[in-house]
């Protein structure tokens, strides 16, 4: 038997993680540096795994140690005390389950950018607009991937949502501005997450992708190239 106790959620400028004892067939403890308790589960899973075939705990501890997803939850260095985020959440579930992790961490403010893809479900652009409402501080509203549509008509479709809600937001079309707007209105405690793009390195409209890697961008703000 195998199970997890004293999981407690770790959170600092720049890293959000958990940790847990392992408990059973294996006694120690557990640093897993992507955030969320579904992380306890999924590393717990991995770890049984490990069992299974003999793997050693230093290895195990190891091999945990370098989980990391592009795209997925992926923290980015900032020099503020805040933390930021880059995620591909694009529809309604997966935000509002990546809001509801990071709310856990209890945040000075929580900060959600995104857009919505062109050519896809209207219906998808409300309940993320209504979800983002309600549960970031401050919705930043922005293009994703427009493909044929008018982003301005997307955006339209986002308010939307959020009008059903009480939430704040601002409207900066433009994405590597809405990013900007992001890192200069940060506060101490923050979590801005920009939902979206994730592991993707470009942007589509009218057809034509664009390269826009929002590492890059995030680096030319800091530096003061954007």
């Amino acid at each position: 038997q195998l199970r997890a106790s004293g999981d407690r959620l770790i959170s600092r400028p720049g890293y959000l993680g958990v940790h847990f004892d392992v408990c059973g067939r294996a006694n120690y403890g557990v640093d897993v540096h992507i955030p969320g308790r579904f992380s306890v589960y999924n590393a717990l899973a991995a770890i049984a795994v490990c069992l299974h075939f003999n793997v050693s705990e230093d290895d195990v501890r190891k091999g945990l140690d370098t989980v990391r997803a592009k795209g997925r939850v992926e923290p980015v260095k900032v020099p503020g005390n805040y933390t930021l985020l880059i995620d591909y959440a694009h529809n309604a579930i997966s935000m509002e389950n990546i809001l509801t992790t990071l709310r856990e961490y209890h945040p000075n403010r929580l900060i959600c950018m995104f857009g919505a893809g062109g050519n896809r479900p209207r219906a998808r652009r409300f309940d993320m607009g209504e979800i983002s409402g309600k549960l970031a501080d401050l919705s930043v509203i922005t293009a994703d991937n427009s493909r044929y549509e008018n982003v301005m008509d997307i955006i339209a479709d986002i308010k939307t949502g959020i009008d059903r809600t009480d939430g704040k937001y601002v409207i900066i079309p433009d994405r590597r501005q809405a990013i900007k707007y992001c890192i200069e209105h940060a506060q101490d405690g923050d979590i801005i997450v920009l939902a979206g793009k994730g592991h993707e390195d470009y942007q589509e409209i009218n057809g034509v992708k664009y390269h826009l890697d929002e590492r890059e961008v995030i680096a030319d703000v800091i530096a003061g190239r954007l």
